[in-house]
């Protein structure tokens, strides 16, 4: 968050930019203090502080703090250890584990809720809509985007996840205003699903991407869900990567739940109760 934040700053208004060096030289007190002493110390407006909060893409100043507070608080480190071929088995379960855990606990420092805001309403409006919901990922990013329709269907919205890029692209063709179109690409520069996305854009669907930032699928769509996480491209396997992927899928499903009508949690109780024929008791 804190090189997030140095790295902004040369795109900020000098009041703005006085803040966030404020911000880089004590994040402890930024976080503690009041905003009425955080603009004296920065000698700029109440206003200033809470502008310089929404110019890096949070909620407020109290959103701000509150992410700061957890991201220079937290016991693992946020630095991605990449496995090593002479690493013992007990350092493998280590790093493989700090891993996950600094990419959870930085996406949840860095998450936009807004950006998770507006593709939950795209695609509750696509459910209530009866349109078309589809889930794109190849590779990788393929068995996420099956994951994802699990997680909608359960909902009972009817989605359709492919890892095919000539049925991607079929897909896309075939999509239309108000149909949403779910894009997942860890490094964000695979050349069929920025084609795709195109595609379907130009069909007046709304794009979601769950991917890197600053890269072509990320300009290439609406609504970006950014995962940038530390590991790059890790040669046994980008890990984090894909819990991080798995972990927003939960978060969009859980707030798409929550928007749904009344009956929903009846259904679920139902499906429940179903399932619970399929398994042997105690």
């Amino acid at each position: 968050m804190l090189d997030r934040i140095s790295a902004s700053l040369p795109s900020l208004a000098p009041a703005e930019q006085r803040v966030g060096q404020l911000v880089l030289a004590d994040p402890h007190s930024f976080a503690r203090l009041p905003v009425r002493e955080l603009a004296e110390k920065a000698q700029v407006s109440k206003p200033t502080v809470i502008r310089f909060c929404r110019s890096l893409g949070y909620d407020g100043l109290a959103d701000f703090k509150l992410k700061l507070a957890g991201n220079v608080a937290e016991g693992v480190p946020f630095v991605h250890r990449s496995v090593d071929a002479d690493d013992k088995t007990s350092d493998v379960l280590v790093k493989v584990i700090d891993n996950s855990v600094a990419a959870f606990l930085q996406y949840r420092n860095a998450a936009n809720a807004t950006a998770i805001e507006h593709a939950v309403d795209a695609i509750v409006n696509a459910w209530k809509a009866k349109k078309r919901v589809e889930i794109y990922g190849v590779g990788n990013s393929g068995v996420v985007a099956q994951d994802a329709q699990h997680k909608f269907f359960r909902l009972g919205i009817s989605s359709q996840a492919t890892s095919d890029s000539h049925i991607q692209t079929m897909g896309a063709t075939m999509l239309r205003q108000g149909d949403c179109l779910i894009v997942i690409s860890n490094s964000g520069r695979t050349r069929e699903l920025v084609d795709v996305a195109h595609i379907a854009r130009s069909q007046g669907a709304t794009i979601i991407a769950i991917t890197s930032s600053h890269t072509q699928l990320s300009d290439s769509c609406h609504i970006l869900l950014a995962a940038d996480n530390l590991e790059g491209s890790d040669l046994y396997s980008p890990m984090a990567s894909r819990l991080l992927h798995l972990l927003i899928i939960d978060i969009l499903a859980t707030a798409v739940a929550l928007k749904m009508d009344g009956s929903l949690a009846q259904n679920l109780q139902n499906l429940q109760n179903q399932l619970q024929q399929k398994r042997y008791g105690i």
